[in-house]
């Protein structure tokens, strides 16, 4: 690991995570969570304060050891029990069926082969389980679209490997998780750049 790795990523992972302007998203999202609970993409556990109260335990999968000491502290503060589990989300290490609840958010970007994760995920899901996500992608403005793929070879070697270009919803269907329309928005982020800020969030189903 370099040393921006050990050093920079960390802090700019903790500032942009922890952001009041995507804080507010992330508490209606959470509130789908239910049962036993794993987080794929932990970071610096920008999640744990809107889990729902019920919400006793809570897996986690995070593959960048940097950010710990920082996790730490926050974990510290919660009266949520966190089990870290450090690897990445391509090839989890848990029972097909094992949980009840799949939760992502602000991830989906920087893991390597997300296909495979999100297949993953799927496996995991007890049948009837739920996939709950909140993450930025792909803007449906061609003029923004072509920024972000022109932009995203930078971002990926600032930002921790982030595409900025990646579609949320065609990655998750195509995973054979099924969206509820319910449950399902997408729109930019109020006061954040386009280019970041086109977020999708929703729940989608294991049937």
């Amino acid at each position: 690991m370099s040393w921006y790795d050990r050093h920079v990523l960390p802090r700019l992972i903790e500032w942009a995570m922890h952001d009041r302007r995507i804080a507010r998203y992330r508490k209606p999202v959470l509130a789908a969570a239910s049962g036993r609970v794993l987080e794929i993409g932990f970071g610096t556990g920008a999640n744990l304060p809107y889990y729902p109260a019920q919400i006793k335990q809570l897996d986690i999968v995070e593959p960048h050891t940097g950010i710990s000491a920082r996790a730490a502290r926050h974990i510290a503060a919660s009266d949520i029990d966190v089990v870290p589990h450090c690897l990445g989300a391509e090839r989890l290490p848990f029972g097909s069926g094992s949980f009840d609840t799949v939760v992502s958010t602000f991830t989906l970007c920087s893991i390597p082969a997300v296909g495979a994760a999100l297949d993953e995920v799927r496996r995991v899901l007890k049948p009837g389980g739920r996939f709950v996500f909140l993450e930025h992608g792909l803007s449906p403005e061609p003029a923004i679209a072509r920024w972000q793929h022109r932009l995203t070879p930078l971002q990926k070697r600032i930002g921790g490997g982030c595409h900025l270009d990646r579609p949320v919803r065609e990655l998750i269907e195509t995973a054979g998780l099924t969206i509820e329309p319910e449950k399902f928005d997408q729109r930019y982020a109020a006061k954040l750049p386009r280019l970041v800020g086109w977020l999708t969030s929703g729940v989608a189903v294991r049937n």
